[in-house]
């Protein structure tokens, strides 16, 4: 999805993280859950719900706040002026990214216009469950930074951190989403990444994090019900993304096209483990699946963005998500 050209962007919602030159490496983008030690293996954590049977609110959830991380996507390459010793992103930077416009034309601009907006439309979907918000700020880095859950790098790709509620993000990832894993290269591609580690934030906030690790692997494990929930949650962003406004009151998006949801579905099906592990070992090993097929995820996130409605992606309430 294309930003309005005269939205006003929100800087402060995300911060500069400092770490290593950039490496150009790069995971797979499936989403996981990061808590504790390095990041370099995902620790997975799956969701301790009661559902009792009924929609993501039902029965409420139970349990510690857990997280959860991402690897894998492709974007604009960081000018060397956006880009301080070491590999540290500048915060300078984002003071050019002040409208839609910038959004439209640069990947660090674009990310800080998609959480302006995801954090919009959670900010006011949530109060009609009779629950409130907490933002959670975006850091943006490329090469190597440090988090409450370990160190994270281009290698790990996207993740959110639950131990301080952050969305990390490789501010050159992008570039890997279309030329090593194939999806295309339009924007809403892009934004469904960081609508889906926002989505692992809302699961936080809901406390449903806690089962993973009892039941890490396999095609309808726990840890796959996680990843799916928050590829649905992701939908229900797009649903209502041409609602969301700046502080100003201007909308920031312009209206979806049925291309932008097939530039999201390119995403999602190029991080189904099926596609990663046919690609990386030549054959596929569902009883290994922490993420979901790339048919999976894209029926969760069709299924969210087709109903706009949280308590739709309620994936422990299904006997299978595969």
């Amino acid at each position: 999805m294309s930003f309005n050209d005269n939205a006003q962007l929100d800087t402060s919602q995300v911060e500069s993280g400092g770490g290593g030159g950039y490496g150009g490496g790069g995971g797979s983008f499936p989403g996981g859950i990061q808590v504790g030690g390095g990041i370099g293996g995902l620790v997975l954590l799956v969701l301790g719900l009661l559902f009792g049977g009924q929609g993501l609110l039902g029965g409420g959830g139970t349990g510690d706040r857990g997280g959860s991380g991402a690897q894998g996507l492709p974007g604009q390459q960081l000018q060397p002026e956006q880009v301080g010793a070491g590999g540290q992103v500048r915060s300078s930077s984002f003071s050019q990214c002040r409208s839609g416009a910038d959004a439209n034309r640069n990947d660090v601009c674009l990310v800080i216009a998609t959480v302006n907006s995801v954090q919009d439309y959670w900010s006011k979907a949530l109060p009609k469950y009779s629950l409130t918000y907490e933002p959670a700020r975006t850091v943006l880095y490329q090469g190597q930074t440090s988090s409450a859950c370990g160190q994270a790098s281009s290698q790990v790709g996207p993740f959110y951190c639950p131990l301080d509620s952050k969305v990390y993000i490789d501010a050159a990832f992008f570039t890997e989403l279309s030329s090593k894993f194939g999806a295309d290269t339009g924007n809403l591609a892009k934004e469904y990444v960081v609508a889906h580690e926002y989505g692992h934030h809302i699961q936080n906030l809901l406390r449903l994090l806690n089962r993973a690790q009892q039941d890490p692997q396999g095609p309808n494990s726990g840890a796959v019900r996680i990843e799916l929930m928050a590829d649905c949650l992701a939908g229900t962003w797009v649903k209502h993304a041409t609602e969301t406004t700046d502080a100003q009151g201007n909308a920031l998006l312009k209206p979806i096209t049925q291309r932008d949801i097939q530039s999201a579905l390119s995403a999602a099906a190029a991080v189904g483990d099926d596609r990663i592990q046919q690609k990386v070992q030549g054959r596929v090993t569902p009883e290994s699946w922490t993420h979901g097929s790339a048919q999976a995820r894209m029926t969760w996130f069709t299924r969210g963005a087709e109903t706009g409605d949280l308590n739709q992606c309620n994936t422990f309430g299904v006997d299978t998500v595969s």
